[in-house]
């Protein structure tokens, strides 16, 4: 990616980030999922499960599932923007698919930091049993900085196959079943150990634990796998992800939208006109 689509597609990202904060449906996505969350922690706060407080353990996990979770964000919006020619459009001007990639990781990735500060700023004060210290923000920076680099590309890529908003759903199901594997609501020690390999294929477990790393006590490592919150493991595996992710992405990007012709938008518009008549 050279100079040129890096630029355009910084600008693009940040165009469509601005413009997210002045609709009415985007912001009440912004803000409705991460005060959800906070109502959903404050809910858990004074359970025990092992001496600690489930709140507590809850938290961090919510930070990890919510960066997973941006695959599918990235996911939908490309689907939507190859029904209504966004992509075609792209695919017309110079280095537009790079740049087009960039933006949306841009975009996707800044909504997400809104969103995850909404939540982790009140539910910090309100929720008891956490360790924020100074070494807490590093850590929560690089684990989910990485995860967001291993999550994007890989939801451009799912988001490839689709070719309806409508088909989304076969998405989004498998996701959440992944997530309820990965130890997000509750220790995946709890689950039986061919589970908890297959939970650390992905890297929505590894963003779990890296942010329950960072806000947790030491104490409270004893529920992970090993006892151990493995931060060089966890740096390798969402590495890997994210490496693969973004060699693929392209190129499954503008093999699509090579695919892409003005007759295949038109009919795509026709389907949806006669599914809402």
């Amino acid at each position: 990616m050279n100079g040129v689509a890096l630029r355009a597609g910084w600008r693009r990202g940040v165009v469509e980030l601005r413009q997210s904060f002045t609709n009415g449906a985007d912001l009440w996505g912004h803000f409705f999922w991460p005060l959800l969350m906070v109502g959903v922690t404050l809910y858990l706060r004074d359970k025990d499960f092992g001496g600690f407080r489930l709140g507590a353990l809850v938290l961090p996990s919510v930070l990890g599932m919510n960066a997973s979770m941006a695959m599918v964000s990235m996911s939908q919006q490309l689907t939507a923007d190859r029904e209504d020619g966004t992509l075609l459009r792209a695919k017309a001007t110079p280095h537009g698919v790079p740049a087009y990639l960039l933006g949306k990781i841009v975009s996707v990735s800044g909504g997400l930091v809104v969103e995850l500060t909404i939540f982790l700023v009140p539910a910090a004060v309100l929720v008891p049993g956490l360790a924020i210290g100074a070494g807490s923000w590093p850590t929560l920076v690089w684990v989910l900085g990485l995860g967001l680099a291993a999550a994007l590309p890989l939801g451009a890529v799912l988001g490839s196959v689709f070719t309806s908003s409508r088909s989304q759903g076969l998405l989004t199901l498998p996701i959440l079943g992944l997530i309820g594997i990965s130890g997000i609501f509750y220790p995946v020690t709890a689950l039986p150990e061919w589970v908890q390999g297959l939970a650390q294929v992905f890297p929505v477990y590894w963003v779990g634990l890296g942010t329950r790393s960072a806000l947790l006590p030491d104490g409270s490592v004893v529920v992970e796998i090993g006892e151990s919150w493995r931060h060089l493991e966890t740096a390798g595996v969402l590495a890997a992800w994210a490496v693969v992710g973004l060699l693929v992405a392209p190129v499954v990007l503008r093999r699509m939208a090579r695919r892409e012709s003005g007759s295949s938008v038109a009919e795509r518009r026709e389907r949806a006109m006669r599914r809402v008549g």
